[in-house]
């Protein structure tokens, strides 16, 4: 019997569960919808089905997609769990039968049953495919009309391990790349890296020993080179069969991240070292010359996960500012520098994807201009312009958070930064959600249109936008 939820911080306000699936065929709108805009817009996050078994982590929690239809000015609407088996399994149950983050604590009628995750992280489309990304398993594939679940993809049987819930995709191409960590089924150091053509087929696939066990997030590609970044929040069964937490920050182990030439191989990665920090998410990337930029939002420490005996960390450094890391492939030296360019607090960093691994100008992201010790709940989004280092930015409103904002161009040969910002943003004042949408060349002067939904959309991760046929 399903049970109430507890009273947890990511399980309330905007977090809370979203306990049903729904269409809507005709959003109000406020303002007017750009014409250019015609596609879906894809986003996924975690939406616990049932109440958490032991303690929660929004990491854990059952994926929920959201698509947004957007055409001939008209937004509609519809959202779907992804039917995983352990999304099946529990509905059976009517209950939590699986902990994510304790694997000591699993239901003893699933103990030792091996599941395709909880499809939470990231929904992409490529190679006619829309597919739900979840880092510790292979991704789930989505009718993209319906978000009917088809079932686990694996590349023709050719994926080795899980994928990561950001893998890299050239537009020039067509090409995907990936990696995946804890790669041999166990926490541990073993890692790959793969690449599929335009079409969804895997032409090369590696695998390769990290310095240390790590939850290894995103990555970076350039046109000439591929960066693995391993940074102390380590992983570890040990720990957990000793009662400790399975991922802590462990700040002794600093920074490795490892640079591969695009056309090498794995035995060809050079290790550039660094003080500790942690980065869930860069911006974009590219090699120039004999150096490699790469514009990430980096945290002093880890946030979301304790330390190594437990205890909470410093909720002062769980915020993260844009950081600029330039490697000089001709140094002598393994170090790397670092150099702030903005005091905002940011995450979920996008651009014009168009350009990704390549020389850019423009970026965009969720921002918090008066942060209070969390993470979450961002008041602004931000553009930034890399050319003149300056800062636009719109206040989403008193006791509204937005979410991860997403670039659409206007068409598919407009200039870097031509064409829309799409936001998901929950307005605690009616306790509902609308989606933004904004120009992208000026977002100081608020959304072109909003389009309202009469419920909230929970808290989540990351989207995409995919084009009508």
């Amino acid at each position: 019997m399903a049970q109430l939820f507890p009273n947890h911080p990511n399980l309330r306000g905007g977090f809370a569960p979203l306990q049903m699936e729904c269409d809507v065929h005709d959003l109000v709108i406020e303002g007017e919808v750009p014409r250019q805009l015609n596609g879906t817009f894809y986003r996924n996050g975690p939406n616990a089905q049932y109440a958490p078994r032991g303690t929660y982590h929004m990491f854990g929690g059952d994926g929920m997609v959201h698509a947004l239809n957007v055409e001939d000015g008209r937004v509609s609407y519809r959202n779907r769990w992804v039917r995983t088996q352990r999304f099946d399994k529990e509905r059976e149950a009517g209950r939590a039968l699986f902990n994510s983050f304790n694997p000591m604590d699993v239901d003893e009628s699933v103990q030792g049953m091996q599941t395709d995750g909880v499809a939470n992280t990231n929904i992409i489309w490529h190679g006619g495919k829309l597919l739900v990304l979840e880092e510790a398993h292979a991704p789930i594939e989505l009718d993209p009309i319906t978000l009917r679940t088809k079932g686990v993809h694996t590349f023709a049987g050719k994926l080795l391990g899980p994928m990561t819930a950001h893998p890299k995709i050239d537009e020039e191409t067509g090409e995907m790349f990936f990696f995946g960590y804890n790669a041999d089924g166990n926490i541990s150091e073993h890692m790959t890296f793969s690449v599929v053509d335009a079409n969804g087929l895997v032409t090369r696939s590696e695998s390769f020993v990290a310095p240390y066990a790590s939850m290894v997030h995103d990555f970076m590609v350039t046109k000439e080179h591929v960066l693995f970044p391993i940074m102390p929040l380590t992983g570890s069964l040990e720990r957990a069969f000793a009662g400790g937490p399975v991922y802590a920050w462990e700040p002794e182990k600093g920074v490795h991240i490892g640079v591969m030439p695009r056309t090498g191989s794995v035995k060809d990665l050079r290790w550039f070292r660094g003080a500790p920090s942690y980065v869930f998410h860069p911006m974009n990337t590219y090699t120039q010359g004999n150096k490699i930029i790469s514009d990430v939002c980096e945290y002093p420490e880890a946030p979301l996960f304790p330390l190594v005996d437990g205890s909470r960390g410093d909720p002062k450094k769980a915020l993260a500012k844009m950081v600029r890391w330039t490697f000089d492939l001709d140094s002598e030296t393994d170090v790397f520098k670092s150099e702030q360019l903005h005091d905002i607090v940011c995450e979920f960093p996008r651009f014009d994807e168009r350009l990704t691994g390549m020389n850019y100008r423009y970026g965009y992201f969720a921002g918090d201009t008066q942060p209070p010790e969390k993470v979450g709940g961002f008041n602004v989004i931000g553009a930034v312009d890399h050319k003149t280092n300056t800062l636009d930015l719109y206040d989403v409103g008193e006791g509204c958070a937005t979410g991860e904002p997403i670039f659409v161009p206007a068409s598919s040969s407009a200039r870097e930064g031509e064409g829309f910002l799409l936001a998901h943003v929950y307005d605690a004042n009616r306790g509902a959600s609308h989606l933004a949408i904004m120009d992208a060349q000026n977002i100081a002067a608020g959304p072109l249109a909003k389009a309202y939904l009469d419920h909230r959309i929970p808290y989540g991760f990351h989207g995409n936008w995919r084009n009508a046929d």
